[in-house]
């Protein structure tokens, strides 16, 4: 679709009465996968006391990342292609499978088998749930629902660490995968009667097989090498430069592939028919890398410098949500009453990059306020950014890429994240062993290496601590400057749909399921 072209009447979303519930029911599911991670993590080390496997520890999480990144783009695709209520279904089942294998799990190498399997299913979900809310709900349409996505977001942040202590600490580590059976019953019903979107009608459907097994190579280099990078091989080393040199090559490849596709697992139309689909694939790159690090490095910070209790952890990163929520509404409904669109990603970079560049004057005498204060600019920043380019990315496409395209933007902040995560968490490691000599011993980098300590080694920890944070922020604040050049060149085209419409059901040629 060029981008002034206006949309053909059966390239326009079909909108039903009953859109908040329906929604509910896709949110839900979304959840379902934002939480796990979080609660899993806070579980971890009660199942390495109970199963062991501590050498392996890391890939418990890398085997779910990695297979979710691997399987979003393939989910998004064959929703396209057969019908994205099913698949979405599929999904949730998927997911379920896995945690309650996960929780029965006897020993470490059965653990991250069957984490593998469950984040097969996290792909899935919010691959699908990203791809139904571009098809029940026009982009123009869209801002009044926007606050619905910010705050399952938050809450998915806030609620995964204090769900994950209290149940691990209640009812035992195997119940952090229990747990998601029961809502995923719920989410499985309730979609499967509430929700209805319309079916392709296609004679043939050719599956990219090639194109599916050059990208989850591709992948799972880009995700092993970000994982490994900077803990367990050097960056220089001639493992991560061969991964690297791998990916490369595969992403040769692969763009080629798509060229000759009959059904492109990534249609390259949907990056060339309009500008606004790689600009927003930056946005979200940068914004993964900006969600991860200021929800893993920031409250490291306030327990290990500023004295913050670990067991609230998720409360620690109130304020940074509160802005993003505050921030979706806003931009929604000014979105939904004008159109307009283009403002909120330039804010929303600038405010991003501020608030990391305020965050990396951080120090050992920066104060919990003043914190909190620099984080709500980092929250106003994603709440801008993020929701706003996965709307700008589904707005450029046509309807029967909106899989697709939803799975790439998935993709996008999921590699930026890893990616993020891996140059961090080398730029921390490196501060804590330069500067605090006893920490370092051992390889220790974490707040409960301060218990214990002189004086002396105390106070080089923590600035050692506040020396890393400052880094960290300080690429962040770099990464977001790049964004909101970026922002800059978004075209501001028509959204799809009618201001101030209700939602109405639409008349749709194709069948609905």
């Amino acid at each position: 679709m060029s981008a002034t072209a206006a949309p053909a009447a059966d390239d326009m979303p079909v909108v039903p009465k009953n859109i908040r519930w329906v929604l509910l029911g896709v949110l839900m599911a979304m959840l379902l996968s934002m939480l796990d991670g979080l609660i899993v993590g806070t579980a971890m080390p009660t199942v390495v006391a109970d199963i062991g496997g501590i050498d392996h520890i890391s890939w418990v999480v890398t085997a779910y990342t990695l297979t979710a990144a691997c399987s979003t783009p393939v989910w998004g695709k064959m929703g396209d292609l057969f019908n994205r209520k099913h698949m979405f279904l599929g999904s949730i089942v998927v997911f379920m499978i896995g945690s309650v294998l996960s929780g029965q799990a006897s020993s470490m190498g059965e653990l991250i088998g069957f984490r593998a399997l469950q984040g097969i299913g996290a792909g899935g979900l919010m691959a699908g749930a990203f791809a139904l809310i571009g098809v029940l709900l026009p982009p123009r349409e869209r801002g009044k629902y926007q606050g619905m996505v910010a705050i399952i977001q938050a809450v998915g942040s806030i609620g995964g660490p204090l769900v994950g202590g209290f149940i691990t600490g209640h009812l035992g580590w195997r119940w952090a995968f229990y747990v998601n059976i029961p809502i995923g019953l719920i989410c499985l019903v309730w979609c499967g009667i509430m929700l209805h979107v319309p079916t392709a009608r296609r004679a043939k459907v050719a599956i990219d097989w090639l194109g599916i097994t050059l990208m989850t190579a591709m992948i799972s280099a880009v995700v092993m090498a970000a994982t490994w990078a900077g803990s367990t091989y050097a960056w220089t080393s001639w493992q991560i430069l061969s991964l690297g040199v791998a990916a490369v090559l595969l992403l040769v490849a692969f763009i080629a592939s798509q060229q000759r596709a009959s059904e492109p697992l990534l249609p390259p139309r949907i990056f060339t028919g309009n500008r606004n689909f790689p600009i927003s694939a930056v946005l979200l790159v940068v914004a993964g890398v900006a969600m991860f690090g200021g929800t893993l490095y920031l409250p490291l910070y306030q327990q290990g410098v500023q004295g913050a209790s670990a067991s609230n952890s998720g409360l620690l990163l109130l304020p940074m949500m509160a802005g993003t929520v505050a921030a979706s509404l806003v931009a929604g409904k000014v979105m939904t009453r004008t159109g307009k669109y283009k403002i909120f990603p330039v804010v929303g970079a600038a405010s991003l990059a501020i608030g990391m560049g305020l965050l990396s004057t951080m120090d050992t005498t920066t104060s919990r306020f003043t914190t909190s204060a620099y984080m709500v600019l980092v929250g106003i920043g994603t709440g801008f950014t993020i929701q706003m380019a996965n709307t700008i990315a589904q707005n450029a496409v046509e309807l029967r890429d909106m899989g697709a395209a939803s799975a790439a933007t998935s993709l996008f902040r999921t590699l930026g994240g890893s990616l993020g995560v891996a140059v961090f968490g080398s730029l921390f490691t490196r501060a804590i062993q330069g500067r605090a000599a006893a920490p370092a011993e051992g390889g220790h980098t974490d707040t409960s290496a301060v218990e214990g300590m002189s004086g002396a080694a105390k106070d080089a920890y923590l600035h050692a601590v506040a020396h890393g944070t400052q880094q960290i922020f300080l690429v962040g604040a770099l990464c977001a400057a790049a964004a909101f050049v970026a922002a800059l060149f978004i075209k501001e085209t028509p959204l799809r749909g009618k201001p101030d419409s209700a939602p109405q059901p639409k008349a749709v040629p194709a069948k609905t399921a």
